[in-house]
């Protein structure tokens, strides 16, 4: 069977848990087998690992004829892409795009990113995939996220294959309700030309049923899983000082994830006892009213702001914790407390998350009760046999959540849309 994906991130040059989740279940989805994937990302950079999908830019797919020689293109794109993938790519292009903006080979620019002309890149998106999905031979589609959602439609148009759409959020999530008309009707439009719709928790399935109006029978849910730690994480080692316990807050400082309700929290504990620090690591348009809201507080000298971690550094964090909170609003899956219960870290989560779910061996609390998140830090940081049973019980539990299994159920639905 062949794949073809749509995504907007993929590691090492990922910005948040999108990226972390496409990775984690392509490669999950290739352990099972009889599975060919191309995964098409904007901007790629040549380092992304392709041992188990085949890596296609849109930045490097022409949509206006240019004569060009191989040498030149092997010199432009050699460092990303076989030069004959450009000239395959080139004969497919389908209308004549000379308005648009293009560069010396006939390719539109991407960021990569999330810039401020992102409608305009989403759009530039889906008509490189039209030139793609007439290149790659595929059975099936799958689209990640809202900003692939026109770029999966246009090739199940071009190709009359079935398309399947990835929910990881809605903007019901990304905005705490205050809904984006644009964005809704982007991800609406994408969930009526779907043939069928994943998403990452029963949470987000409700949200998708009831709030876009989809049929049930349409939407199934298949949890996110985590990837297992590589011999580098592995041989992390962060010294712990006795006298301090260390408390986090890692990912983006966002209305979404529930920031404020972590500082308020972390000057609750700190009425209690002055041997713990709390850290925010990440970035976020909330990040100046945060560090403001610990001065107001009186505790800067027991918070720290990182800024955004990546890679290695994440875990070198975690590591460096005794305890992991995500006290997030509306978290569709949430990865993090995953990756924090690998290394060992008991994990305080909301019980608006879509891993509280799944997950067993960690405490919940309502996002907004912050006198039950102080107090779950407190009874970790103060009572050995807490911490010890949520250290050893959710290592234990999260080892079991893997992407093989998650992407056996994709695969399964897959079949299920080819027969349909």
């Amino acid at each position: 069977m062949k794949a073809l994906m749509f995504g907007w991130e993929f590691p090492p040059h990922i910005l948040g848990g999108l990226g972390t989740a496409s990775y984690g279940l392509t490669k999950g989805m290739a352990e099972c087998g009889d599975i060919d994937i191309t995964f098409v990302i904007p901007k790629p950079y040549g380092d992304e690992d392709k041992t188990f999908a085949h890596i296609i830019g849109a930045a490097n797919t022409p949509v206006a004829w240019r004569d060009v020689s191989w040498d030149y293109v092997q010199q432009r794109y050699g460092y990303c892409m076989d030069p004959q993938e450009y000239f395959d790519l080139r004969s497919h292009i389908y209308a004549d795009f000379n308005y648009l903006k293009t560069n010396d080979l006939g390719c539109i620019e991407f960021s990569g990113r999330y810039p401020d002309n992102l409608m305009e890149e989403i759009n530039n998106y889906s008509i490189v995939a039209g030139v793609i999905a007439r290149t790659v031979q595929f059975d099936v589609i799958h689209s990640h996220d809202w900003l692939t959602y026109p770029a999966g439609i246009h090739a199940k148009q071009v190709s009359g294959k079935p398309l399947v759409i990835h929910v990881h959020a809605t903007d019901f999530d990304r905005s705490r309700g205050n809904v984006n008309p644009t964005v809704y009707n982007i991800e609406r439009d994408g969930m009526l030309h779907a043939d069928h719709i994943i998403t990452v928790s029963n949470l987000t399935r409700q949200t998708v049923i009831e709030k876009y109006h989809i049929d049930p029978a349409k939407v199934t849910t298949v949890h996110n899983a985590v990837e297992p730690l590589s011999d580098e994480i592995k041989s992390i080692e962060v010294p712990h000082s006795p006298k301090e316990k260390v408390v986090t807050f890692l990912g983006r400082i966002t209305m979404q994830k529930g920031p404020e309700y972590f500082v308020e929290a972390a000057a609750r504990v700190l009425k209690k006892t002055n041997g713990v620090r709390f850290v925010m690591a990440g970035s976020g348009d909330m990040m100046n009213k945060m560090i403001l809201l610990s001065a107001q507080r009186n505790i800067s000298d027991r918070f720290h702001f990182t800024g955004f971690l990546r890679g290695k550094q994440v875990y070198e964090m975690l590591k460096a914790s005794d305890v992991y909170v995500m006290p997030s609003v509306s978290e569709p899956f949430g990865i993090s407390p995953l990756e924090a219960m690998q290394v060992g870290v008991p994990s305080i989560i909301s019980k608006q998350s879509g891993c509280a779910e799944i997950l067993t061996n960690v405490i919940k609390t309502d996002y907004w009760d912050i006198d039950a998140m102080a107090d779950a830090i407190y009874s970790i940081i103060t009572y050995p046999a807490i911490y010890k049973q949520l250290r050893e019980e959710g290592e234990r539990e999260v080892n079991e959540i893997k992407w093989k299994y998650a992407g056996q159920k994709v695969i399964d639905i897959y079949h299920k849309v080819m027969h349909n």
